[in-house]
């Protein structure tokens, strides 16, 4: 198996050096690439996703993802700004799918923001879709009438949009507790009432998976209430980029989570859902488990590598058991630390 690592920008290159000493921990039979992305790519060489990254992601079984996001680049045009990277490899590779696991690691009970019977009860996977909505919708500012500036991005969905997605997460239902809520807010957005209508018609096709419905306001308030009634939620671009790091504080720390972005075939991006957090670049102080944790999803899910993807995910189950904590859940273990805990776990 052929994987590009795509390090990026600010911790990015801190925890891909961990993920990288699991890769060898393990003595994984693939092949390493590297290439430039994000705010280093165009420091480098002017556009945030050059072609020749463009090329060695097409060309790899699975891309391993850092992070991208530099704020001296803010002022840049919006298309050269290093975020643009991560949608370019989305909308290129036909990634419409991300797969944002939660789930409370055992002895985490006290770092969570929820009383520890609630936080103790989350294990649920939210499905993304990655490649609509007000994301990659026609967008632009103009002048009203009276003068004024004003923005616009506009919010679509076709058929066939939501009817990839929601199969994606059947399946995923049928292979965890067999329930899914689609989360939408049809009672205001013609768009979402689309997404409601295909969604049912699409659970015609899996009649022993448990289906239900829910305004998104509503989920966000019961993802803090009561997060044990979900197992998989299925929403859109924008809902799911927030309800997922919503998820992610329930847990303890947003260093925990990991992502998966897959189309139709194997291939699919890896990466923890953390950003480039260029307040800590380099000081040696940024949570590699995320990282770590997305090398097991591409073992699963590119790679077809269950045991091994199960191995790393009971090797930081341990270390966190074992009460290794780095700055972002009160401890003072530091990137390389954390990393190396994990790698005794695998080998010990």
């Amino acid at each position: 198996m052929k994987i590009l690592l795509l390090a990026g920008d600010g911790i990015g290159p801190e925890i891909m050096a961990e993920a990288e000493k699991v890769i060898a921990a393990l003595a994984l039979p693939v092949m390493l690439d590297r290439a430039l992305v994000g705010g280093a790519a165009y420091q480098a060489v002017g556009h945030p996703l050059p072609r020749e990254t463009l090329a060695k992601a097409k060309a790899a079984d699975a891309i391993l993802f850092g992070a991208v996001g530099d704020p001296r680049f803010d002022a840049v045009e919006r298309h050269l700004r290093p975020e643009q990277a991560i949608l370019g490899l989305r909308s290129e590779l036909g990634l419409f799918a991300n797969l944002r696991p939660a789930k409370l690691f055992p002895g985490l009970e006290g770092s969570s923001a929820l009383r520890p019977e609630i936080a103790s009860a989350i294990d649920l996977l939210i499905v993304r879709e990655l490649n609509g909505d007000v994301y990659f919708g026609e967008k632009g500012t103009r002048k009203t009438a009276s003068g004024e500036r004003e923005g616009y991005d506009v919010m679509s969905y076709s058929e066939s949009e939501v009817r990839r997605i929601a199969h994606v997460a059947f399946r995923a239902a049928q292979g965890r507790r067999k329930r899914l809520c689609s989360v939408d807010k049809a009672n205001v957005l013609e768009t979402s009432q689309l997404w409601r209508d295909v969604v049912i018609e699409v659970a015609e096709d899996y009649p022993d998976v448990e289906l239900s419905h829910m305004y998104v306001d509503n989920a966000a308030m019961q993802l803090v209430r009561n997060p044990g009634q979900f197992d998989v939620v299925v929403t859109g671009n924008l809902f799911g980029d927030i309800l997922s790091d919503q998820a992610s504080m329930c847990v303890g720390s947003i260093g925990l989570l990991a992502s998966a972005s897959l189309g139709e075939g194997t291939r699919g991006l890896y990466e923890p859902i953390h950003g480039s957090a260029p307040d800590i670049a380099g000081k040696g102080i940024a949570n590699p488990l995320a990282m770590i944790l997305s090398l097991a999803m591409l073992l699963r899910h590119s790679g077809d590598d269950e045991a091994n993807a199960a191995r790393i995910e009971s090797a930081v189950a341990r270390v966190l058991a074992d009460g290794c904590r780095g700055a972002d859940l009160g401890g003072n273990m530091g990137t390389a630390a954390l990393g190396d805990a994990v790698v005794a776990a695998l080998t010990n």
